[in-house]
């Protein structure tokens, strides 16, 4: 049994470069908890522990049910570690392949909310996908939390860390291309590859994401189209095509922009298209007929 102050480890949620994240129970208060613990190897380097500490500050600074909360901080054999709530439902990156598309377009909107959160804040999150996004199963509708401010902006600023942060596959290519000057709308591009994820299966662009050489010459509409026969309300390709543009102008222009049009073409309470205009007419005619032929037929034998 391992542990880490008072919080006893069970089991591995997730590992990146920097940082450990672990399923944990506290004694004391009788619950379960996420514990998240920096890696060895940079537990010396001050800029990098000081990036960490300074994600737990901004997580517990958020005070939001759409963002994890931090409840505790602590070191152990000179690692620091800070203590969250465990959210019980998984990731996105679990409904990848298993999701109707209502539920796609639901979740990827309640995902664009608890990003909108953020950047109220002034933070651009600069990692969103879909193992950064959690499946909250205690409430109804399940609800999507954003996690791991790692890359967010302000952190890496503080730290006086330069490397691109980020998922190469998820990743604007003004993020990308090291360009500067990036905002909210590098996150909504994100959104945009997880909403197209969840939707088909599989990646727009691939696990490379666009070529940070090409995506400078890669015109607005270069996005891929959904599958033909993806049943899906109209105006959701247009929208991605949108959200995946090259230039942020050419996007929408906030998370929440983009989680209203979800919305808007059906996300949550839509119902697969019934029939057309012509089809109900057509349905309704032959009623009519089969009503007259009907009547014609009692008066005849009467």
């Amino acid at each position: 049994m391992r542990k880490l102050g008072r919080y006893v480890l069970e089991d591995r949620l997730g590992a990146g470069s920097f940082a450990t994240v672990w399923k944990a129970y506290d004694p004391e208060l009788d619950t379960d908890v996420a514990v998240k613990v920096l890696a060895d190897n940079w537990a010396a380097n001050a800029d990098v522990r000081e990036r960490f500490l300074a994600e737990a500050r901004l997580l517990r600074r958020i005070s939001s049910p759409r963002v994890v909360r931090v409840h505790d901080v602590g070191v152990q054999d000179d690692r620091p570690f800070f203590v969250m709530d465990y959210i019980r439902g998984g990731t996105l990156a679990e409904r990848i392949g298993h999701c109707e598309p209502a539920e796609a377009l639901r979740l990827a909107a309640e995902a664009g909310y608890a990003i909108q959160v953020l950047h109220g804040t002034g933070i651009v999150h600069r990692d969103i996908k879909p193992s950064n996004l959690l499946l909250d199963a205690g409430r109804t509708p399940p609800a999507v939390l954003v996690a791991d401010l790692g890359s967010a902006k302000q952190l890496a600023d503080a730290s006086g860390l330069t490397v691109t942060t980020g998922t190469p596959a998820y990743m604007a290519p003004e993020q990308a291309l090291q360009a500067g000057g990036f905002d909210g709308r590098a996150d909504v591009y994100a959104l945009g590859v997880v909403t197209f994820e969840l939707l088909t299966g599989h990646k727009p662009f691939g696990p490379g994401g666009r070529a940070a050489h090409s995506a400078e010459r890669a015109p607005a509409s270069s996005a891929p189209a959904l599958p033909k026969g993806l049943a899906v309300p109209e105006g959701v390709d247009a929208l991605l095509r949108a959200a995946l543009s090259v230039r942020p102008e050419d996007r929408p222009q906030s998370a929440r922009a983009f989680a209203d049009a979800l919305l808007s073409r059906g996300g949550g309470e839509w119902a697969p298209p019934g029939p057309s205009r012509r089809a109900r007419l057509a349905v309704w005619l032959a009623a009519v007929a089969v009503f007259l032929v009907s009547a014609a037929l009692t008066w005849l034998t009467r």
